[in-house]
């Protein structure tokens, strides 16, 4: 329960959380974001970490910073590298350990529903799911892991998770940068991080909503 109203509290109120590690850590909060966005794009297990709207939080911070638009990009270029090497990670663990961590059980350590959409997403949207999934939370975790599970050929991985990972980076930072700070976002950040979690996950909702029908 705990741990629920922790993960709840950190969504709801990135933008206090990053101001604060900011002052405590200084620069050292880039450090911080990389490892964050890494670890979500780059370990199965980690589903749970906030991409979408930590970017979002993160360029609303530099512009409340009165950081300049070289600082932003600079910012997307670091994150764009973490989110880059997170799903080469995932894929080069998917393609060399997949299949022993699937036949040999450790599935139970992951959430096989989750596993089983980002499959099915993938046998949907084949190599085109890498870039489409960055937007998508939780398959954006789990598909690299099936793209190298499946055997995609890694100069075409490589292409697609490229694209996928400076266009997502780029997105909600340059978004955050620019409209963080308008006082209607400022004033209601909590309804701007549900809207944009909201959104993420639409296309899932429309996806489930279809197969009751």
């Amino acid at each position: 329960m705990e741990t629920l109203y922790f993960l709840t509290d950190l969504f709801l109120h990135l933008d206090r959380h990053l101001q604060t590690l900011f002052l405590e850590y200084g620069t050292g909060i880039y450090l911080i974001l990389f490892l964050i966005i890494f670890c979500e794009t780059g370990l199965v297990v980690a589903p749970f970490l906030p991409g979408d709207s930590l970017l979002f939080a993160a360029g609303a911070l530099l512009a409340g910073g009165a950081a300049s638009l070289e600082s932003a990009f600079g910012l997307v270029i670091l994150l764009s590298i973490a989110a880059i090497l997170g799903d080469g990670v995932n894929y080069i663990i998917g393609a060399r350990m997949g299949r022993q961590i699937l036949d040999g059980g450790g599935w139970r350590y992951l959430n096989r529903n989750h596993l089983d959409r980002a499959q099915h997403f993938y046998e949907q949207h084949g190599g085109k799911t890498i870039v489409l999934a960055r937007f998508l939370p939780i398959i954006r975790t789990f598909a690299p892991f099936v793209a190298g599970c499946g055997k995609m050929d890694y100069r075409r991985f490589a292409a697609y998770n490229i694209i996928g990972g400076i266009v997502w980076v780029s997105l909600f930072i340059l978004a955050g940068y620019f409209f963080g700070n308008l006082p209607i976002v400022k004033n209601n950040f909590k309804i701007v991080i549900l809207a944009i979690i909201f959104i993420s996950i639409l296309p899932v909702i429309i996806e489930f909503a279809k197969k009751r029908t």
